[in-house]
């Protein structure tokens, strides 16, 4: 298969989608399968929005600042690798809310290594840390690229073990905005070595929202996560729950029962996470994994990659506008509670596609939140 690239005005463009009000990774890809190119949906939005009960124009990313952010992240060293394009991480291209463009620095080739993620406690107990370092380091020797995002405690232990095998930071701001600030030092030699990944633009701090993003990137690089040490209710946990749903495996290191820091990590194992104490556990489990998972479903939005001019305008393929009638009664079937897109379907008796051309509407208007691709609810 030859390589597919998008050229310099595309990239802006699938930027600008990306980047505009309301749009996320799953209907970032029903936009690009039901217009053939980010030009032709960006043009579509305000239609699409209106329909859905926006009573404004609905906000798209401008397109110099969209100009700005690829030239900044060529000025810091880094560029957006699109979906589709032969740097894109392989595991990650397999998720359904897969970020379309990544900011991604250094090496590139880490994204396409086996990778296992670590993550852990920031307030990490020193035993907590040696048992990072010491996975960390036999993993890397063992073939593994390790992920982690960057933060105090266990994911720098795990990132500064791994950095002369190889090590994929992943950050909830842009690139070049360090958090924790005394990780700078860290982060600009895995800049340099190892690989940094956001699906944020250059300079956008990170706030709370974006860590569970972050997160589920971290989670679908690799075939697995470890948690080291986590509390019952810490981030650590969210993205092993991640890992769980992108049909991952999930690792925990066991603690004593009188350290907070092991109830989260002693509460996975009895929820069925393995329980591992060395590289080679993870290696055992994951090794008959690598290169054996189902390849991700192709989508329409390669034939941009293809040909940036097969859809220059305005065309919707997929379907005409869907009936006000079943738009009121698609509407009146949801509620604050997550709903199957299937019982949508079942309970309305209408046809797929117009059901998904409803939906995606009422997300452009701010009025639907998607759960994941296959549960959503009113905003």
């Amino acid at each position: 298969m030859s390589a597919r690239l998008l050229d310099d005005r595309q990239r802006r463009d699938w930027l600008r989608l990306i980047k505009s009000e309301n749009v996320g990774p799953i209907g970032f890809r029903a936009l690009i399968n039901r217009f053939g190119s980010a030009r032709a949906a960006l043009e579509a939005l305000p239609d699409l929005s209106a329909r859905g009960g926006l009573k404004r124009r609905i906000r798209l990313y401008p397109a110099d600042r969209a100009e700005r952010d690829l030239e900044t992240a060529d000025r810091i060293g880094a560029r957006f690798v699109a979906l589709g394009e032969p740097d894109y991480p392989a595991l990650l291209r397999q998720l359904e809310d897969a970020p379309p463009l990544l900011c991604m620095k250094g090496r590139a080739e880490l994204a396409q290594a086996p990778g296992i993620a670590i993550v852990g406690a920031r307030n990490a107990s020193a035993l907590g840390r040696k048992l990072a370092r010491r996975l960390a380091a036999d993993l890397g020797t063992r073939g593994f690229a390790v992920i982690s995002g960057l933060a105090r405690g266990i994911d720098t232990a795990a990132h500064e073990a791994a950095l002369a095998t190889g090590t994929i930071a992943v950050m909830a701001g842009g690139l070049d905005v360090v958090y924790p600030p005394e990780n700078d030092g860290l982060h600009g030699e895995i800049g340099e070595t190892g690989l940094l990944v956001s699906e944020m633009t250059p300079g956008l701090q990170p706030q709370a929202r974006h860590f569970p993003r972050r997160n589920r990137i971290i989670s679908g690089l690799g075939y697995g996560t470890v948690v080291v040490e986590a509390a019952k209710r810490s981030g650590s946990l969210i993205t092993a729950r991640m890992a769980l749903e992108q049909n991952r495996e999930v690792f925990a290191v066991p603690g004593s029962p009188l350290d907070p820091r092991a109830e989260g990590t002693n509460h996975l194992i009895r929820r069925g996470a393995m329980l591992v104490t060395s590289a080679g556990d993870i290696d055992d489990a994951v090794r008959p994994m690598i290169g054996t998972l189902p390849p991700p479903t192709e989508i329409d939005m390669l034939s941009e990659l293809v040909d940036g001019n097969a859809y220059s305008g305005h065309e919707d393929r997929d379907c005409d506008r869907p009936d006000p009638d079943l738009r009121s009664r698609i509407a009146s079937l949801l509620g604050p509670s997550p709903v199957e897109i299937d019982d949508l379907i079942r309970e309305s008796g209408a046809a797929v596609g117009p059901i998904h051309a409803i939906l995606l509407e009422l997300e452009l208007a701010g009025r639907l939140h998607r759960i994941d691709a296959r549960r959503v609810s009113l905003s």
